[in-house]
């Protein structure tokens, strides 16, 4: 586990506070929600600059054999895919 300190307003930290937001389950669920829309945010902003660069869809069959090969070098324990 790792511990951090965090500097807030005051008023900012009695408003998370009495929002039950200050916990350390609220703040991991707060930081994963986070972590998901900028993941989510980084695929379309790929997605918008394969269309401007005239880039063709894949085919279910293409975007199969592409999650089966993360899958693949996941078990094997590869760290990247690419």
């Amino acid at each position: 586990m790792t511990k951090i300190d965090l500097e807030l307003p005051d008023s900012l930290a009695r408003e998370a506070e009495a929002a039950g937001l200050l916990s350390s389950r609220a703040v991991a669920r707060l930081l994963r929600e986070e972590m998901r829309r900028a993941a989510a945010r980084r695929l379309l902003e790929g997605a918008a600059r394969a269309t401007a660069a005239g880039s063709a869809p894949l085919s279910m069959a293409e975007i199969q054999r592409e999650v089966n090969a993360v899958r693949k070098a996941r078990r094997s324990g590869a760290r990247k895919v690419m």
